[in-house]
């Protein structure tokens, strides 16, 4: 795929929680919420115009705040341009989604009428978030809505393009597209233990990472040694011998591709009765793989998410060499105050 540099590239969040999730990747539109504007293309279009309008829905708002609506705003209903990038980090996925622009700004209510504010996008490709750089991550969790990607664009044209390279530009550390909040640190930690284990524990030596998360939460463990394991990577139990129930027979994927029902089913037939199955993966499970574990009581998967979560739960008691390849320090950080957000934005 050929990428003309000078394109621009934007980011866009689907809110806090992911609402528009689906609005953007089933109906192929990126969009903004601000429901109280109303359809903007009746707004001059100019940024002074679009200050006045806002001022005058959001009287409450702090006047700070009056200037960055409006430019969101104003940068998507006029400055984005069709064929333009766009890049949404997707909180269902927890990957990134990168389109191009396909049509004008479109102000519509009949289908998700809290997202009105539209434009139509053809998505062509999807890359796990560990593939790019902490930077590129830093810019792609700004605390704006709606903002360019400036400082690392370059490598996401090189990510659309299938490959990526370490960028590193000249940062300006005042641009607002590189401001965190609470929850870009939160997903940020994340993303660079993922990034971590993918680079330093591929294929076994995952496995007794795995194993010595089990034995965290009470299990004594035996890894397969290197080499074809049958299916079954790890195997834990309770007693020492490993001979009374629970035996949980474990199979482990370090890559960060998705797994499907078949890849289940194959670690699922090694478990007999009275045993149970975990499949642990730093990748995604597909949806055909986590209805087989809902219609299965003695199967558990777990992802990347589940992995990062367990490794912050027992990081104080993890073993010194864990906890040097995942270095973590805790601190407070202030959560943000529903006044600063962007209202029904």
């Amino acid at each position: 795929m050929t990428l003309v540099a000078e394109v621009p590239i934007w980011g866009i969040h689907g809110g806090r929680l992911g609402e528009a999730d689906s609005l953007f990747l089933q109906n192929n539109v990126v969009a903004l919420a601000f429901t109280k504007m109303g359809d903007l293309s009746r707004l001059s279009p100019d940024r002074e115009a679009f200050k006045a309008a806002v001022r005058e829905t959001y009287p409450d708002k702090k006047p700070g705040a009056i200037p960055n609506f409006a430019g969101q705003l104003f940068r998507f209903a006029h400055e984005m341009q069709i064929g333009d990038l766009i890049a949404y980090p997707s909180k269902q996925s927890r990957t990134i989604h990168l389109g191009r622009i396909d049509g004008p700004y479109e102000y519509k209510t009949d289908t998700e009428p809290g997202y009105p504010h539209r434009r139509s996008v053809t998505w062509l490709k999807e890359i796990p978030r560990i593939r790019l750089t902490q930077g590129a991550l830093y810019e792609i969790g700004s605390a704006i809505t709606f903002f360019q990607i400036k400082n690392y664009s370059d490598e996401y044209r090189q990510a659309l393009s299938g490959s990526v390279e370490t960028v590193t530009p000249e940062v300006d550390d005042t641009d607002e597209t590189v401001a965190l909040v609470a929850e870009e640190i939160e997903e940020t930690t994340r993303d660079f233990i993922l990034k971590r284990l993918a680079q330093e524990l591929k294929g076994h030596p995952f496995s007794h990472l795995v194993a010595h998360l089990l034995q965290k939460m009470g299990y004594r463990t035996r890894v397969s040694p290197p080499g074809p394991d049958g299916g079954v990577d790890i195997v834990a139990h309770r007693d020492e011998l490993g001979f009374e129930p629970p035996i949980i027979k474990v199979q482990v994927k370090s890559s960060e591709s998705s797994i499907s029902e078949p890849d289940v089913s194959a670690l699922y037939g090694k478990v007999d009765h009275g045993e149970y199955g975990l499949f642990v993966s730093l990748g995604r499970f597909k949806h055909t793989a986590k209805n087989l574990e809902r219609n299965k009581s003695n199967l558990r998967l777990l992802d990347g998410d589940d992995i990062v979560q367990l490794i912050l739960t027992h990081y104080e008691s993890l073993d010194p060499k864990y906890k040097g390849l995942i270095p973590l320090k805790s601190v407070y950080v202030p959560t943000v105050l529903d006044e600063d957000s962007a209202g029904d934005s």
